[in-house]
């Protein structure tokens, strides 16, 4: 049966409402997906931006950690050059005293004491070799370090030259050491701080100046420093120490006769002795 014509209008508005329908939603469609096109996108740039930024401040961090690294290493070496300049210039051993004292022991013995220090940090200590004795030259029993925070620690004796009066000690734990500097650069005149023990007065300072070199001793050899830096007894063992904080000499002894006629073994032979004594009983080389 044909269709009639009111049936023709409303299947064409039909079909056309359908059209309209599809474009419609197609445009709802591609504008959707062009928004999000556009915030993927700009989130994308974002992202690209964040991460740049990201990568800046990383490197601006660790290049500001490498500054304050090497301004902490600056501030060091600055705090140094002026504890050697005060001591240059003046008499203000301060800086140089406060880190060399930590290095120094009392040795204590049951016949005696004196003063050693420490010269590696495994807690190797150098000493006089008549400190350690009784007065018929026998070694004592007992020997004890007294540390600068006042610990008291029992002493390994290792072995000892008794033509030079050196004795090799031990004690166990890790400590700051004292290093030595060639004793040939000793120049007369410079200054020098003696630490020990004079008459028990625990880590006492003396100041002088280096009064000669390559003096004979009482073993007639040439290898001692003469200063004028006050030593007593108790002081023998202890370090004889530069403006540079470094051991020049061992405090040895002293004229009784006159005033401020100290001694002290050169360092040079200081080494070689200790490592001669170290490599007999220790098969190893200390300094």
């Amino acid at each position: 049966m044909p269709l009639k014509r009111h049936h023709k209008w409303v299947i064409g508005s039909f079909s056309s409402m359908i059209v309209l329908f599809m474009v419609i939603t197609g445009i709802l469609l591609f504008t959707l997906f062009a928004r999000q096109e556009i915030n993927y996108n700009s989130l994308r740039t974002e992202t690209s931006d964040i991460k740049s930024k990201l990568t800046e401040l990383t490197t601006n961090i660790l290049q500001t950690k490498e500054e304050l690294n090497s301004l902490g290493s600056k501030m060091g070496s600055i705090d140094e050059e002026m504890d050697l300049l005060k001591a240059s210039t003046s008499a203000d051993f301060s800086g140089i005293i406060d880190d060399a004292i930590k290095s120094v022991v009392t040795i204590r013995t049951n016949v005696g004491q004196g003063t050693g220090f420490i010269i590696s940090d495994e807690g190797y200590i150098v000493t006089n070799a008549h400190v350690l004795a009784d007065q018929y030259g026998k070694l004592a029993p007992l020997i004890q370090s007294i540390t600068y925070e006042q610990e008291t620690i029992e002493t390994e004796f290792i072995g000892y030259d008794g033509y030079y009066d050196i004795a090799l000690l031990k004690i166990n734990g890790d400590y700051d050491s004292l290093r030595f500097t060639d004793s040939d650069d000793i120049q007369i005149g410079e200054k020098v701080i003696a630490i020990g023990n004079p008459l028990g007065l625990q880590f006492s300072v003396t100041e002088g100046i280096v009064s000669a070199v390559h003096r004979p001793g009482i073993n007639k050899q040439e290898a001692y420093i003469q200063t004028d830096a006050a030593l007593n007894p108790g002081n023998s063992g202890g370090p004889l120490i530069n403006k540079e904080g470094k051991v020049i000499g061992i405090n040895n002894f002293k004229v009784g006769s006159g005033e401020n006629l100290g001694f002290a073994l050169e360092s040079n032979y200081i080494e070689e002795i200790i490592n001669e004594i170290s490599e007999e009983f220790l098969n190893k080389t200390l300094v």
